[in-house]
């Protein structure tokens, strides 16, 4: 119990004093800080064990300090692009191969069936283009690739939808980072900014749960 609550108030700590991080991981590991990012974003969208990574705070916190000049922004657009889009790819194919027996399996120590069941009710209200929509939407974000390789989808139509979602999700989080970043205001309050980034990044996914709550 111990060791759980000390995970999760780190896990806390990580989201609320999120400039720190960056700057710590800067300082510490240089010009590895690509691909240190690349890899957690790739893993946030890839695995499906991995959906509590920090994605939308972390992409406008790059992208402030990239208006600082601590990080090239071109290279943060194009190395992000590229392991959004690689990681919902490889979490399309693992939809597939080990998709089906999830469904008949319980709750594990790092899946909960109620993400995908949430996912599979707005990917059959919203169809392809979920894997747009949910990008915008933790733990969704995570559970769409996931659950299009489930279904019938075919890969080209999944790429296309993949492409458009992963691209407009890295820039508009980092560039909104990189404009915003640096505005006094949001220096003096740069955790305040970020639990309302994560307020209203979560708003869809629980909206949409009460609604089909209620129609039930």
């Amino acid at each position: 119990m111990g060791i759980a609550m000390d995970l999760l108030l780190q896990f806390v700590d990580l989201f609320l004093h999120l400039d720190r991080h960056i700057s710590y991981v800067l300082q510490t590991f240089g010009v590895w800080t690509y691909l240190i990012v690349f890899l957690i974003v790739f893993c946030e969208t890839g695995l499906v064990v991995t959906p509590i990574l920090p994605g939308d705070s972390l992409l406008f916190g790059l992208g402030t300090f990239a208006a600082r000049g601590d990080l090239d922004v071109t290279w943060l657009l194009l190395s992000l692009a590229v392991a959004a889009i690689g990681g919902d790819t490889v979490n399309y194919a693992i939809g597939q191969y080990v998709g089906p027996k999830v469904f008949t399996r319980k709750d594990s120590r790092f899946f909960k069936r109620e993400y995908l069941d949430r996912t599979h009710r707005f990917y059959e209200k919203y169809g392809g283009v979920t894997i747009i929509a949910a990008r915008f939407m933790p733990i969704i974000r995570t559970f769409a690739p996931f659950v299009a390789g489930i279904g019938s989808m075919s890969y080209l139509r999944f790429l296309s939808y993949n492409v458009i979602g992963g691209i407009a999700w890295i820039f508009i989080f980092v560039m909104g980072g990189y404009f915003f970043g640096n505005l006094e205001f949001v220096k003096r309050n740069f955790t305040l900014v970020i639990i309302a980034i994560i307020i209203i990044s979560v708003m869809p996914g629980i909206v949409e749960y009460f609604r089909n709550r209620n129609r039930k």
